[in-house]
């Protein structure tokens, strides 16, 4: 009833002229036919609950069948959070504040919420952390946060424009290790891990791109899968334009069979941070390792589904949802890896 339901509201709220235009994007680059072109897209979302944008972004008309079932389209992704994430627990994610203050002891970095009453708390803070990071309290991919450098001159402007723009969470500029700092040293580049009924099932790393302060995707960056068991990298790069890197374009650096330091301690930790709302079993963490421990950036409890099973990341066509289910069908055992102290 929750599938039919699903593709009911996607056929209802369905942006046809766009519908269109991909068929014609798709018709161009394979050749294939548009009648075919439009009879598939609806058989994928019929059997697959794949939309046009899944379909053309997992390249489905290249894939067979037993590729194909095995993708995480929107819909199967949406009913993985329905099933494992409780509503009434949302807020301490999408609010930024409220996850600090429930994750405050994976932070490892000072933090404070900027009021029109505490003028003299910012200006201290400022003295002890003279570079910090204004976010939005409720901002997604990287939108609203700046780097500011802060001194006597320019405190009483900066906090006036933190209140006037309402971006109300500051913070201490996280430190990366120096291997990671290597491949864009302007940005914070952040491990991404899924986990899913107290298992690991994704990694990827999220690398900034043309000096930018933020690593997201939609912000130009790359992205990178890591090997879940041995924290090293063995696909190219990709960015949103599929371009694809063996080395940073700006930096030069080696990319793909990097190792991510300390890859063991990093998973211990997440599992950690997983205990602390078990009322939501599907996350998406923000991890940055810093040169001595790794940290929280932040987590999302709705994880995107797309650029961890991109085409050039997926082995013979197959995608993550076996994977998945294996975890999902589990009994919530813990990895084996959550049982050891990550400090």
């Amino acid at each position: 009833m929750g599938k039919i339901k699903y593709l009911f509201q996607r056929i209802t709220s369905m942006d046809y002229k766009r519908f269109f235009a991909t068929i014609d994007e798709i018709h161009k680059k394979t050749g294939k036919s548009k009648i075919f072109l439009f009879f598939d897209i609806v058989h994928c979302g019929l059997k697959y609950q794949a939309g046009y944008l899944d379909y053309r972004l997992f390249e489905m008309y290249d894939l067979n069948e037993k590729q194909r079932k095995t993708i995480i389209t929107r819909g199967i992704n949406n009913s993985i959070v329905k099933r494992f994430n409780d509503p009434n627990y949302y807020h301490y994610f999408r609010n930024k504040l409220e996850f600090n203050k429930k994750f405050h002891k994976y932070l490892l970095r000072d933090w404070m919420e900027v009021t029109k009453d505490n003028y003299d708390e910012f200006v201290a803070f400022t003295e002890k952390h003279n570079e910090i990071m204004i976010k939005p309290v409720d901002g997604t991919c990287g939108k609203g946060i700046e780097k500011v450098k802060v001194t006597k001159k320019n405190v009483k402007e900066v906090y006036e424009d933190i209140l006037k723009t309402e971006r109300y969470l500051v913070e201490e500029v996280a430190k990366q290790c120096k291997e990671i700092s290597a491949l864009h040293p302007t940005s914070i580049n952040t491990i991404r891990i899924v986990t899913l009924n107290n298992q690991i099932v994704a990694a990827y790393l999220r690398i900034g791109n043309k000096n930018h302060v933020v690593d997201n995707f939609n912000s130009e960056g790359l992205a990178a899968p890591i090997n879940i068991d041995t924290g090293i990298i063995d696909y190219l790069a990709i960015d949103k334009e599929m371009n694809l890197y063996e080395k940073h374009p700006v930096t030069g650096e080696p990319i793909l069979w990097f190792q991510v330091p300390k890859w063991p301690r990093i998973k211990r930790f997440v599992l950690s941070a997983m205990k602390e709302i078990p009322q939501i079993k599907y996350i998406g963490w923000d991890v940055c390792l810093g040169e001595k421990d790794p940290f929280l950036i932040e987590a999302n409890e709705f994880p995107g589904h797309d650029i961890y099973q991109l085409p050039p990341h997926r082995t013979d066509g197959i995608g993550l949802l076996p994977v998945f289910e294996k975890a999902m069908n589990s009994k919530g055992e813990e990895n084996e890896d959550s049982n050891s102290n990550w400090s």
